[in-house]
């Protein structure tokens, strides 16, 4: 069984309300890391300019390049299939940091440990969704079993121009993406 994010990239309107949950329930500070980042990306060329956000978290590869690059196994693969951290393990050596391809391990200078996603593991034990979910205004997120999600939304892709290849890591992550956000010719924007 392997756990996963769905986003519908057409319904992200970049609010970052759940980056904010997400700093929030994970008691992060202002300037700290975002265990849950939201990209806004330009596409084309003047006059048909087109604009997509992304919200991007762990994807709990089922290849996770950060549990092969730990040395003290302090990310390791849960039996849910999610990527989870044990901060007693970790030595910050921040290799996690240099061998995700996808920025998902952040090192937190405050408690001078790592921050990552865990998708809620206490919220989810206690049957509910991760904050993320339920903190998108647009009902955006979703989270669930990849296979269930992929079923259910069938014309998904697991990777887009802006993400690296899916084919390193094999994430857990399902994206319904608008024509714009398939093109290849993008900029990031920073808002």
């Amino acid at each position: 069984m392997s756990l996963g994010f769905y986003v519908d990239v057409q319904r992200c309107i970049g609010c970052r309300t759940c980056q904010v949950a997400c700093k929030d329930r994970h008691n992060l500070q202002a300037a700290g890391p975002r265990t849950r980042r939201v990209g806004s990306f330009e596409c084309g060329t003047y006059p048909e300019v087109g604009m997509f956000h992304l919200t991007v978290s762990c994807n709990h590869c089922d290849e996770p390049a950060c549990v092969a690059g730990c040395p003290t196994a302090a990310l390791h693969k849960a039996d849910d299939g999610t990527v989870q951290y044990d901060a007693d393990r970790c030595v910050v050596c921040r290799n996690c940091m240099t061998v995700c391809p996808y920025g998902a391990p952040q090192h937190d200078e405050d408690a001078n440990l790592i921050a990552k996603c865990d998708a809620c593991k206490a919220l989810r034990d206690a049957g509910r969704n991760p904050v993320c979910v339920d903190a998108c205004p647009m009902r955006a997120i979703e989270f669930g079993d990849a296979d269930e999600l992929r079923a259910k939304h069938g014309d998904a892709v697991s990777e887009l121009p802006v993400l690296p290849s899916a084919a390193t890591t094999q994430p857990n992550l399902l994206l319904h993406a608008s024509s714009e956000a398939r093109r290849s010719d993008f900029n990031e924007v920073v808002l």
